[in-house]
Parts: C-alpha cells; structure tokens; sequence
C-alpha cells in the first residue's frame, strides 16, 4: 500500500511550503513504515531534536491506541424516545396596553446597551478567556472540558431527573439539550464538527446531564464548545502530560526501539535491526572459520 502525503516545511519563515512524503506500507512490517516517518522528521525538520520529542509521540501512540479502543466498542444507542403530546393551552386574550409616554429625543438616539449587543460582539470586544482547569469554560447554565480528542459537556438539571424527561440531539455540527416541555438549555452550532456515532449522553447522579463528543479533528484545541459563546484562549491550554513510564511495556519498548534507530540514523551508525543481523553474522563468521569472507558483499 502505497502511501503519499504532504508536510508543511517548519523552517519557512513565510508561506510554509509543502514536501512530499513517499513510502510502502507493508501490514507485516509496520515498524519499517514508522520508521520511514521518523527518518523523514528528522531530515526535514527539527522535531526530533527537541527534548520532549519522545513524549509527544509517546502521547500521539497512546491517542491513537484509544481511538482504536473506542472504536472496537460497540456504540450504545439512545432509546427512541416518545414525544409527549401537546397539551391544549387555553388562549388568554391580551388586554388592551396603555398608550406609552412619547419618548424623549435624548433616550430614541441611545447606543444600545450591554446586553442588547449580539453574544459576538461582546465576545470580540472582552477577546479570549483563560480556560478552566479542564481546558474549557464554565458558563452560567453549563460547563465543557476537553481533551485533543473529546469535549465533554455538564449540564446541571433539577435532582431526580430521568432520562425520559431528557432531549439531546447530537448532530455532526450543532447539539440541542434540554427538558421536555421547557426552552432549550443548549442549542447551537458547534465550534468543529463531531462524530455523532461516537457520541453519547448519559444523566450524573441524577441531577448532571453529561455529554460526550468525539472531535472530528482530533489534533485541535476547541476555543468554545457553541459557537457565540465566550471563546478561551487556546495558547493558556494545558494538555495532560505523558510519559514513557505510563506506557503498557508493549507500547514503551516499541517507542525506544524507533527513538533509538532514529539517533542511530543521525550520528551514522546502525540500528537495533542492523545490530542484529551483524551479530547473527558474527556468530556464523565464528562458526565457519574456514571460509573466507574477505570477498564477500555482504548486504
């Protein structure tokens, strides 16, 4: 399988060009694949120099193995709910309004107030927040957290509340929740575009409605979870660090393997792989003292 994609130059000082990258995925040896990538980093840019190289893609392993993780499970369906039926409203007739008092030229030429101007405005106007401890905001009626993955949202609701009396509504770009029978707590465009599939509501202690959305762009800080609402600044985000030591065995030993063949590659000596087959070569070398090697290509 042949794989081809595009990487932005790092060390433009202007428009970032962008560089082909061109190599064979072999399914039997996708660490010849890796490789590869860490080869091309280390030509084309400066990530591997840097001292927390190791644990960025000790992280990116670790994501990707919880995507997969989640992906395998089976996702869990929200049962149809009934809608309820509209309950007949007698109309009240409207009584007749007083005449209002003529307003003054001082109050009709007015600027309209605080809160007259549209959520943007004032958000442009107050620029970014600095995120809560969970790299979200907590706003009046709800709070959202979020990981580069996921963006996890708490609606606070009456105690006793059961899921009967919960509407959620998750589509790829807006999400709706609320009571039935009452405006919506939420209801608006979200800031990217989720995974509805791999989305899922649930009610906390009876009283904490708790929404999980599977980002689309999993390599992205949200600024807001809908948009219009107050944006955080993404440069004061705080991502969970990750060590090699939290790695399962498995997952770390492959890490070191890459990391050690790449500095192996950089200063020109071989890798774990080349170690072996010299060492393999050796032991037959020792054991066959009556050929003669000296004319050997040896690959």
């Amino acid at each position: 399988m042949a794989i081809i994609s595009e990487v932005e130059d790092e060390s433009s000082s202007s428009r970032p060009s962008m560089l082909p990258f061109r190599a064979t995925f072999d399914p039997s040896n996708p660490l010849g694949f890796l490789g590869k990538v860490l080869d091309f980093l280390g030509e084309q840019s400066d990530f591997l120099k840097k001292d927390s190289a190791e644990e960025e893609i000790a992280a990116a392993v670790r994501a990707a193995k919880e995507k997969l993780r989640k992906a395998e499970k089976k996702p869990v369906e929200n049962p149809v709910e009934k809608k309820p039926e509209k309950e007949s409203v007698k109309p009240v007739e409207k009584k007749p309004e007083k005449e209002s008092v003529k307003p003054t030229m001082a109050a009709s030429s007015s600027k309209p107030t605080e809160a007259e101007k549209p959520k943007e405005e004032q958000n442009k106007e107050t620029g970014p927040i600095v995120p809560n401890q969970g790299n979200g905001t907590d706003l009046e009626d709800y709070s959202w957290v979020q990981t580069l993955q996921e963006v996890t949202v708490n609606i606070p609701i009456p105690s006793g509340t059961k899921a009967r009396s919960v509407v959620c509504e998750i589509k790829k770009n807006r999400l709706k929740v609320g009571l039935k029978g009452q405006d919506p707590i939420i209801d608006g465009e979200l800031y990217r575009s989720v995974k509805p599939d791999d989305c899922y509501w649930n009610i906390e202690d009876q009283k904490v409605i708790s929404v999980l959305l599977t980002k689309q762009d999993q390599m992205e800080w949200w600024k807001c979870c809908v948009k219009g609402e107050p944006e955080i600044d993404t440069q004061k985000v705080e991502p969970e660090s990750s060590k090699l030591a939290d790695l399962d065995p498995e997952t770390r030993q492959t890490v070191e393997k890459m990391m050690f063949d790449q500095r192996q590659k950089q200063m020109g000596l071989p890798t774990s792989d080349e170690l072996q087959k010299q060492d393999i070569l050796k032991k037959f070398m020792s054991a066959h003292p009556e050929m003669d090697f000296s004319n050997a290509k040896i690959n």
